[in-house]
């Protein structure tokens, strides 16, 4: 089973449409939304698409049909381990605990699979350790 990350864009005459309902209906995908900024104008939408890879591409053909734009979301963070300096500052503002200090090593984690990639820790590290790789 293949999982990817999408960043979706709904236009205004998109917004309402229940493509998420159809995405698992006819679609035979697992969304799992991470992150949303919706209102009557436009929405973005961050979510993991799970299922076959064929039906992925399906999926997200029929999405491009419904007007909505689709990128493939971000790839990965990157620690630069020579600059990060293990402060836990970025752990503070990580709401889905994918950054964390390790309770033996006092080390900063990085959980990729908890990341909703809203990029609070970029801005938030005062060593600039921490960038987005595509």
């Amino acid at each position: 089973m293949a999982k990817k990350k999408f960043v979706l864009h709904f236009p205004e005459e998109s917004v309402e449409k229940p493509v998420t309902y159809h995405l698992v209906k006819d679609y035979n995908l697992i969304p799992n939304i991470l992150r949303a900024q919706i209102d009557e104008n436009e929405g973005t939408l961050v979510m993991d698409l799970q299922g076959s890879a064929e039906q992925i591409d399906k999926g997200i053909a029929f999405l491009k049909d419904q007007g909505v734009g689709i990128q493939e979301a971000i790839q990965d963070l990157a620690i630069n381990r020579d600059r990060c300096v293990d402060c836990g500052s970025c752990t503070g503002v990580c709401k889905p605990g994918a950054l964390a200090i390790g309770p033996d090593d006092w080390k900063l984690d990085f959980d990729l699979d908890k990341c909703i990639f809203c990029e609070l820790c970029i801005n938030t590290c005062p060593t600039r350790a921490i960038k987005v790789q595509f």
